[in-house]
C-alpha cells in the first residue's frame, strides 16, 4: 500500500493510512487488490474519518472482482470507475486473473505481443478529497506514475510529460484518476508498433505467392485476440462517456478556480476519449487488414490454380495432335500410306515436331504458357 499525500505543488509519501487530510490538497491511496480485500475494514474507516462515508458493499465488490469489464457508477459522495488496463506484461510476471488475451494454462499461438497484453482491471473510488485506487498485484502503471508525481514536484519544467498523461501535479483526485487512466490507454499505443509488425510479417507471407502459410490457428487467435480487444475499448469509452456526463451534473461554486478546475477535467475526460478512439480504430484497422491480406491470399491461390490449369490445358493441347498422328499410323493395317518407305518415320516424327514447336509458340504469345507470376 502506497499513500500520497498532496498539498499544491507538495507530494508527501507513506505507507500506511492517514489520520487527516490536509489542509489543502487531497490524499491518494493506492493499494493492490489482494492488500485491498486483507485491510478492508481498516480502508473503510480511514475512508469514514476523512470524509465521513464509507464505500458501498456493492462497489466494495466490484473493486474486488477481477473479471469485472470497464464500468462507470457512482453515489451520492463519490463516484467509482473500474477500468481496464491495456499493459505489456513481462515474461516473467504470473499470468494475469483477470479477463486477459493470453489464455490462461498455456500461451495462444497467436503473435507474442497480444500474449503480454495484460487487461486487469484498475479500480478508483473517487471522493471530494481522497482518491482511492485498487491494483493488480504487479501493476507497472502505479508505480510508474508514483514515480512521476514525485519527480513532478521536483521539477516542474524539466520534461514534457502529456504522452503519458502527467503534467505537473494535479489538484484533485478526479484530476489524478483521469491521468492514470490516460497512461493505462497510452500503455496500448506503445505497443502498436510491436503489433502492427508482427500482423504484417504474416500478411506478407499471406500474400508471398512463394511461401506456404500454415499458421491458421495463430491466425485465426490473433483475429479472436483482436475482436476481445476492441470489445474491451468499447467497454473503456463508455465507462469514460458516462463519467464525462456526470460531470455536467456536479455543482460548481461560482468563482474562476472552481471553473477552471471543473472545465480541465472535461478537457481531460475528452482527451482520455480520444487516446480510446485511436486504440479502437487502431485495432479495427488491424482486423481490417488482417481480413484483406487472408482475402488476398485466396485470391492468389485461385490465381496460381487458375495459371497452373491454363498451363496444363495448354501443354495437354500441344500433345493432343500428336497423339492423334501416333493414333493414326498406330492402327493394324496392312496397307498404309507411307508405311513401308524408309524415311517415313522421320518425315512423321519432324511433322510432329514441327506441330508441337508451332502450337507451343502460339500458346506462348498468347501467354498460355507464360510462367507463373508474370
Amino acid at each position: 500500500m502506497r499513500v500520497f499525500s498532496i498539498s499544491g505543488t507538495q507530494v508527501q509519501a507513506a505507507t500506511t493510512l492517514p489520520e487527516r487530510l490536509p489542509d489543502q490538497g487531497f490524499v491518494w491511496i493506492a493499494c493492490s487488490r489482494e492488500v485491498f480485500q486483507t485491510e478492508l475494514d481498516g480502508v473503510q474507516k480511514t475512508l469514514e474519518q476523512l470524509t465521513g462515508r464509507t464505500l458501498v458493499d456493492l462497489h466494495v465488490s466490484d473493486l474486488l472482482n477481477a473479471q469485472l469489464p470497464s464500468r462507470f457508477d457512482y453515489s451520492s459522495h463519490y463516484d467509482l470507475m473500474v477500468f481496464r488496463r491495456l499493459a505489456q506484461r513481462t515474461d516473467s510476471a504470473a499470468p494475469a486473473t483477470g479477463k486477459g488475451l493470453a489464455r490462461q494454462g498455456g500461451q495462444r499461438p497467436g503473435p507474442p505481443v497480444l500474449q503480454r497484453i495484460d487487461t486487469s482491471p484498475v479500480g478508483f473510488a473517487v471522493f471530494d478529497r481522497v482518491l482511492l485506487s485498487v491494483h493488480p498485484a504487479d501493476c507497472a502503471v502505479r508505480e510508474a506514475y508514483a514515480s512521476r508525481l514525485l519527480a513532478s514536484t521536483q521539477d516542474q519544467e524539466a520534461a514534457d510529460l502529456r504522452s503519458t498523461g502527467a503534467r505537473g501535479v494535479p489538484q484533485n483526485p478526479a484530476d489524478m484518476m483521469l491521468r492514470i487512466v490516460s497512461q493505462m490507454v497510452d500503455g496500448y499505443l506503445d505497443l502498436r508498433r510491436e503489433l502492427s509488425r508482427q500482423l504484417d510479417h504474416w500478411q506478407a507471407e499471406l500474400i508471398n505467392p512463394r511461401s506456404r502459410f500454415n499458421r491458421w490457428d495463430a491466425l485465426l487467435q490473433a483475429r479472436l485476440a483482436l475482436h476481445q480487444l476492441e470489445a474491451l475499448c468499447e467497454d473503456q469509452r463508455t465507462a469514460v462517456q458516462s463519467w464525462t456526463e456526470s460531470l455536467d451534473a456536479w455543482g460548481v461554486d461560482p468563482n474562476s478556480v472552481a471553473e477552471g478546475e471543473h472545465e480541465l477535467l472535461k478537457i481531460r475526460s475528452r482527451d482520455v476519449l480520444e487516446h480510446i478512439e485511436r486504440v479502437v480504430q487502431h485495432v479495427r484497422r488491424l482486423e481490417h487488414n488482417t481480413e484483406t491480406a487472408v482475402q488476398m491470399h485466396f485470391n492468389a491461390q485461385g490465381s496460381r490454380t487458375n495459371d497452373i490449369m491454363r498451363t496444363l490445358t495448354a501443354l495437354t493441347a500441344i500433345f493432343l495432335p500428336l497423339n492423334l498422328i501416333a493414333a493414326v499410323f498406330g492402327m493394324n493395317f496392312e496397307f498404309m500410306p507411307w508405311l513401308h518407305t524408309a524415311s517415313a518415320f522421320w518425315w512423321t516424327l519432324g511433322g510432329m515436331a514441327a506441330i508441337a514447336i508451332t502450337l507451343g509458340l502460339v500458346f506462348w504469345r498468347k501467354r498460355y504458357l507464360a510462367r507463373l507470376g508474370d
